[in-house]
């Protein structure tokens, strides 16, 4: 389908309702639970779907309480209940508790078609939903099972295959793959990275994005210390339709993006984090200058990355500027 020039779309997760959750950064506990915690789900997804106001829509990730294991702890061979200590963790020192691959990754039904069926029910704009990718799939979790990891990888890629493919058949508009241990282990893109993204797109038609990451604000002070130039042009050989890139909070180069050549390149312009909202004019200053490197016809908008780790208000008046700078820019192309 046409999508709007320099469409507006949002990353995935936006912030909870406090009477639905409370949340810490990235770490949240609901507030009630059963069927009671079902419809307060439900509300808050219908209230995400009328609140953001975007071109390209998603559920608000209301019902996740993380954005890698919401997916794949539905798997065979994955254990999200007895966690271990990881010491290395996003390519760094960090002893973080972390889920644990116990046997062989097998898919046997749908996580998140449920999901966009609701949000679906609620809009008729389109709507983006996300998976985790393979390669942060193994590095979010401890592997016990597999003797190399680009198996591992390639078994999570088949699994990730088949919830794309019924989120396709389900009528999602375009898919999202989020990859943050992309940006950080180039040598494992080259390896067997790049490959098992391919493996995911098999029988896939519709735009699909790959998000890369370089995760919440505030998780640590070099997040942006591993560039794009090496990695971009190992992925422009895969079937992805675009990318996710973060110039927000990064002080990135925008010529970096010609390595996209035509694919979509949906162009992170928002700091996501507790920051203050920026002027339009700013935003609008920061997309033009990506638009000198590229076609406006391939560029969407949207924050750095999610926005659960702020208050409600805040990711709001964020968005409204991001929604006003394409607006104005639009009326100058």
């Amino acid at each position: 389908m046409p999508f709007t020039l320099l469409a507006t779309t949002s990353v995935g997760s936006f912030p909870r309702p406090t009477w639905l959750a409370v949340t810490q950064r990235n770490q949240l506990t609901f507030r009630l639970e059963g069927a009671a915690l079902a419809e307060a789900m439900d509300d808050a997804t219908i209230l995400a779907l009328r609140e953001l106001g975007l071109d390209i829509l998603t559920d608000g990730e209301m019902r996740r309480t993380g954005f890698i294991f919401h997916i794949a702890g539905k798997w065979d061979g994955v254990d999200t209940e007895h966690l271990v200590t990881k010491p290395i963790y996003r390519n760094r020192a960090a002893d973080r508790f972390v889920p644990r691959i116990t046997g062989k990754i097998v898919r046997h039904g749908a996580a998140s078609v449920s999901d966009l069926t609701l949000a679906k029910a609620h809009t008729t704009r389109p709507l983006k939903m996300a998976v985790p990718g393979p390669m942060t799939v193994a590095d979010s979790a401890l592997n016990e099972f597999y003797q190399d990891e680009a198996e591992l990888a390639f078994d999570a890629a088949v699994a990730l295959n088949g919830e794309l493919r019924d989120l396709q058949a389900a009528g999602c508009t375009v898919l999202q793959i989020d990859e943050p241990a992309m940006t950080r282990y180039h040598d494992k893109v080259r390896a067997y990275g790049a490959k098992a993204l391919d493996r995911c797109l098999e029988g896939i038609t519709v735009p699909t994005i790959v998000h890369l990451c370089y995760g919440y604000p505030g998780g640590g002070s070099l997040q942006h210390q591993y560039r794009y130039e090496d990695l971009l042009p190992q992925l422009i050989a895969t079937r992805i339709s675009g990318f996710h890139v973060e110039f927000g909070r990064s002080a990135f180069d925008p010529k970096v993006l010609q390595s996209c050549g035509d694919r979509i390149v949906m162009f992170g312009c928002l700091d996501p984090g507790d920051s203050p909202v920026p002027a339009v004019e700013a935003v609008e200053r920061r997309v033009g200058d990506a638009l000198e490197w590229l076609d406006p016809r391939q560029v969407w908008l949207a924050p750095d990355c999610g926005l659960m780790t702020i208050g409600r208000q805040l990711a709001h008046a964020k968005l409204k500027v991001m929604v006003e700078a394409a607006r104005r820019l639009r009326a100058k192309l």
